[in-house]
């Protein structure tokens, strides 16, 4: 969302007070029925409703939200970022490492948020079409109407679809509290499968409802970073592509059904459409994507690639984002550097990928917010979101602010292109659709025109099952650190067997042993399987710059053995060495997903609070 609807934030809180009265799932038997006099208030006209519709957005981002909880915190360790160093904590630590109880502190307000969200969004969904202007008002009054009913449809989807990612099997909540509570006050958990019948027979109103990015301005309404049509369809497809994969069940098993295609024909579908629109693209420059548009602050998005953001507004734990400050290189000493890029990872990528520099941050900033000194790889952060590339306005690099407005990418159009190439193999194996859409995104990865065949880059000549494999590394190489791998590996039931492999290959490297190409997706470059990769690398003493690649922060090849003394102009960081398998919690494999157990930590297990409010609301398994 824009500035402009947070503008009206004031008003809106005034307004929510008597409308959005959920406080958190522990406190579900103790709501009051709105009142007339509120609902008519609040669902009057477009304006007001405009404002509650704010209200449900708002629910996206804040610490509990995708500020840093949702985004951070819950989508480590996997096989490409992992969490902070340091003890077991019953807080972030745990959760990152697969050790989390119910009893942990950042289970439950997150659970509730998500839940207030579905509430806020309950609230509008069950109002705005019996308004008097959603049948009889102008056209455009009907049309901006519509859209908001899609949009309440489709928040809510996003919020059940978070929460059933880490929860699993949930209660059904698709109406108004005060309605729900009066026939059903201790709701039973709902097969996730039933869930996500209705979230995608929602969706499929809602792309009715909500106009594409070119209709908006004729319906009476600003072009700015609410859903449109495009993100509606995207986001079912995801759901699509969930409800089709695997998960871990009540019954302690991990299995998906055996209509399973049926789904992945929906998500095939919503992305052709979303493909022959033409009204997304992606942005010619993956580095400028993220350094110009995201922490730019970029207002338009001409290409249409950002489709569906969590806004962060307020500079407080309520309304905005930690991202750039929980994550990415420390600037000044600000910052939290607290995920972490897993080495393996690092070396995914091939030397020319220009990816790699924009995922992998192998640098800290110092006191003048300009000069980097490099850093090992046991500490290399994740950087798409970075406080030294925040403008619009610049950070100064002496302030203590934490919170730096930075929006948190739910959906991009490179994932469209990406989950149609993954279905339509699924569907009629590696057809010129697939490879096409597939190698649209590579070829702008590797910084060649996105619509040129290009034989340097492009896949070909794969089958089904190969094919499949080069799509488990595409997705990671893509959407790295964006908080969708974890999911990723969970519906193809994956995440176990990348966790194995993972912690084989990083004992491996500690001991420069050439690492084995994974089993799960297609293998390392030759290059980087070499027993003769560096043990040290050496930065330039001054160097301004962000680039990893030679004549921008590193002196020597990241792939070859590296110069016996430190030559002239640059300063020496250890990279392969014992550290990275060290015992303790500090080295990268000493703390990575210790906790690890196949048949429970595919899910996180309820909050013992929302346990204590529903006796009927059951544990997951083994916890």
């Amino acid at each position: 969302m824009n500035t402009k609807i947070f503008n009206r934030f004031a008003v809106m809180v005034i307004i929510t007070g008597l409308l959005f009265f959920l406080a958190g799932c522990k406190k579900y038997l103790d709501q009051r029925p709105i009142t007339e006099v509120g609902s008519d208030m609040v669902f009057s006209d477009v304006a007001s409703t405009y404002q509650a519709i704010a209200g449900v957005y708002s629910r996206l981002v804040g610490d509990q939200g995708f500020g840093i909880r949702l985004s951070l915190y819950y989508t480590v360790d996997n096989d490409e970022t992992q969490g902070p160093t340091g003890g077991a904590d019953n807080d972030r630590r745990d959760i990152a490492r697969y050790t989390a109880t119910s009893g942990n502190a950042q289970l439950e307000k997150p659970f509730n948020q998500l839940f207030q969200g579905i509430e806020y969004a309950n609230i509008c969904i069950d109002n705005i079409p019996k308004m008097n202007l959603y049948t009889n008002g102008t056209e455009q009054q009907k049309k901006q109407l519509q859209r908001m009913y899609g949009e309440a449809l489709t928040l809510r989807a996003q919020f059940y679809l978070e929460a059933i990612m880490i929860w699993g099997d949930l209660p059904q909540h698709f109406q108004p509290a005060y309605i729900q509570a009066a026939g059903n006050p201790f709701p039973t958990r709902v097969d996730r499968d039933t869930l996500y019948g209705q979230l995608l027979a929602d969706l499929k109103t809602a792309e009715d409802l909500v106009p594409w990015r070119n209709e908006v301005g004729a319906i009476g309404d600003q072009t700015d970073e609410r859903i449109t049509k495009g993100a509606v369809k995207g986001l079912r497809a995801r759901i699509a592509l969930f409800r089709g994969g695997y998960s871990l069940r009540q019954d302690g098993t991990i299995k998906r059904g055996s209509d399973y295609l049926t789904y992945y024909k929906i998500a095939r579908d919503e992305c052709n459409d979303i493909i022959s629109s033409g009204q997304h693209n992606l942005n010619p420059g993956y580095k400028a994507l993220w350094k110009d548009q995201v922490c730019g602050h970029a207002v338009s998005d001409p290409d249409g690639e950002l489709m569906f953001q969590a806004s962060a507004i307020g500079l407080t734990g309520a309304e905005d984002t930690k991202l750039g400050y929980y994550n990415g290189p420390t600037v000044n000493g600000k910052g939290n550097k607290s995920i972490n890029i897993v080495p393996t990872y690092f070396y995914l990528f091939d030397s020319t990928d220009l990816r790699r520099d924009v995922t992998c941050a192998a640098y800290s900033v110092g006191a003048d917010g300009a000069v980097k000194t490099g850093t090992a790889i046991v500490a290399i952060c994740d950087g798409k979101y970075r406080r030294d590339w925040v403008t619009n306005p610049t950070i100064d690099p002496t302030s203590a602010v934490q919170y730096l407005g930075l929006k948190w990418q739910i959906l991009r159009y490179s994932d469209v292109l990406l989950m149609f190439a993954e279905a339509e193999n699924e569907i009629n194996g590696p057809t010129a659709a697939a490879y096409n859409a597939i190698n649209m995104v590579r070829r702008r990865g590797y910084g060649k025109p996105i619509n040129s065949p290009d034989a340097t880059v492009d896949l070909a000549g794969l089958s089904k099952t190969t094919f499949f494999s080069a799509l488990v590394r595409e997705r990671s190489l893509e959407l790295g650190g964006e908080g969708v791998r974890k999911f990723d590996l969970l519906r193809w039931n994956l995440l176990g067997t990348a966790i194995g492999e993972t912690k084989a290959n990083l004992a491996k490297m500690s001991t420069l042993t050439a690492m084995s190409d994974p089993t799960y997706m297609a293998g390392f470059p030759a290059y980087s399987k070499s027993a003769t990769l560096p043990i040290a690398m050496y930065y330039f003493s001054n160097t301004t710059s962000d680039d990893n690649n030679i004549n921008g922060l590193w002196y020597n090849s990241l792939y070859k053995t590296a110069p016996v003394s430190t030559p002239s102009g640059t300063k020496k960081v250890v990279w392969l060495s014992s550290a990275i398998a060290a015992s303790g919690t500090s080295s990268p494999l000493g703390r990575y997903a210790t906790g690890f157990t196949t048949g429970k930590s595919e899910l996180m297990p309820i909050p013992q609070p929302a346990r204590d409010a529903n006796f009927n609301l059951s544990q997951n398994p083994n916890y």
